[in-house]
C-alpha cells in the first residue's frame, strides 16, 4: 500500500466532501434494478445494501467470497457495507449535505461499535492482501487497482466520519487518488476510478489558497471544478460508483448553494432507490 509523505496540518475538513468515497465505495449498483431473485452478484449485495438491508448485502458477500477466493472486491465490497451500516444507524450521512462548513466541523466525534470496527478492519485486511497478490503477478491488474482504491476511500471515511480524524482522512484520500490514477493509466474508460480523483480535486481545490500551496508543498494538488467534472463523468457513465457520484454531487452543489441541481440530483436518486428515506429527506430540507 502507497505510504504518504507528511501533510502539513491545517483546517482539512471541507463538510460533506468527506462522505466519500463511502459509502461507500462502494457502490456497485445498476441503472436498472437487479432481480433480487437472480444468483447473487456484487450488483445485488449493493442494491441491498442501499435499500439498507445489511444483513443481506452482506450474506450476497459473504456468498461471493465463498464463489472467487481470490477476488478482493468481495471483501471490500463487505467492508462498504459494514461501514454504510454505521453511517446509518449513526445518523452520519444526512451530516454531510449540511451547507456551513461550521455546523459539519463542530460535529461530534462518534463512539463507533467495536464489533463493526474489528469486521470492518478484517474485510479490509483480506482485501488489501488479495489485491497485492493480483498485482505482484500483474502490476497492471484492474481489479487489484481498483480493489485499492476503494480500500483507501473507505479508510478515508471511516477517519473523517467517524473517528473525526481529518488529516488521517487526507492521506487516505491521496491514497485512493494515486490507485486510482495507476488505475486510469492502465484504462482510461474504467469511469469509476474517476470518483477518487474527483473527490481529491473537489476537496483540495476548495480550500483557501494558502493551504492549497503548503498541500502542494507535500505534493497534494487539487482543482474544484475539475472535481466536479470528473464526478460528473462517473455520474454519467460508472458502473459501480455512479449512484454515489451522484450523492457526491449533490453535496457539492449544496455547499455551492446550487439547490435546483442538488434536488434533481436526489429526485432521480429518490426515484431509483424508494427504500432508502435518505433522499426524500433531504429533498423536503432543500425545500423548506
Amino acid at each position: 500500500m502507497l505510504r504518504p509523505s507528511p501533510i502539513p496540518p491545517g483546517n482539512l475538513s471541507l463538510g460533506g466532501t468527506f462522505a466519500v468515497l463511502v459509502l461507500l465505495a462502494f457502490l456497485a449498483i445498476p441503472s436498472v434494478a437487479a432481480d433480487i431473485k437472480a444468483e447473487p452478484s456484487l450488483d445485488t449485495g449493493f442494491r441491498y445494501m442501499y435499500d439498507l438491508d445489511f444483513p443481506q448485502a452482506h450474506q450476497v458477500f459473504l456468498d461471493w467470497q465463498q464463489q472467487h477466493p481470490a477476488d478482493p472486491m468481495g471483501p471490500v465490497s463487505d467492508a462498504a457495507g459494514v461501514l454504510f451500516s454505521e453511517l446509518n444507524r449513526l445518523g452520519v450521512l444526512e451530516q454531510q449535505f449540511y451547507e456551513d462548513d461550521h455546523a459539519f466541523d463542530a460535529r461530534k466525534k462518534f463512539t463507533p461499535d467495536a464489533g463493526a470496527r474489528d469486521r470492518f478492519n478484517d474485510a479490509l485486511e483480506v482485501a488489501d492482501s488479495r489485491s497485492q497478490a493480483l498485482l505482484a503477478k500483474d502490476p497492471k491488474s484492474r481489479d487489484g487497482l481498483f480493489a485499492m482504491t476503494l480500500s483507501s476511500g473507505l479508510q478515508a471515511d471511516y477517519a473523517a466520519l467517524i473517528e473525526k480524524r481529518n488529516l488521517a482522512s487526507l492521506h487516505y484520500t491521496r491514497d485512493a487518488t494515486a490507485w486510482a490514477q495507476k488505475l486510469l493509466a492502465v484504462d482510461s474508460s474504467y469511469y469509476d476510478a474517476y470518483v477518487a480523483t474527483g473527490v481529491c480535486n473537489y476537496i483540495v481545490g476548495s480550500m483557501s489558497a494558502p493551504m492549497r500551496w503548503i498541500l502542494r508543498l507535500g505534493g497534494v494538488a487539487g482543482d474544484k471544478q475539475q472535481g466536479i467534472a470528473e464526478l460528473q463523468r462517473t455520474a454519467d457513465h460508472g458502473h459501480y460508483l455512479g449512484p454515489f457520484a451522484r450523492i457526491l454531487l449533490a453535496i457539492a452543489y449544496v455547499h455551492d448553494k446550487d439547490k435546483p441541481r442538488a434536488r434533481g440530483l436526489l429526485v432521480s436518486l429518490r426515484d431509483e432507490f424508494p427504500d432508502n428515506p435518505l433522499f426524500a429527506r433531504e429533498i423536503a430540507r432543500l425545500d423548506q
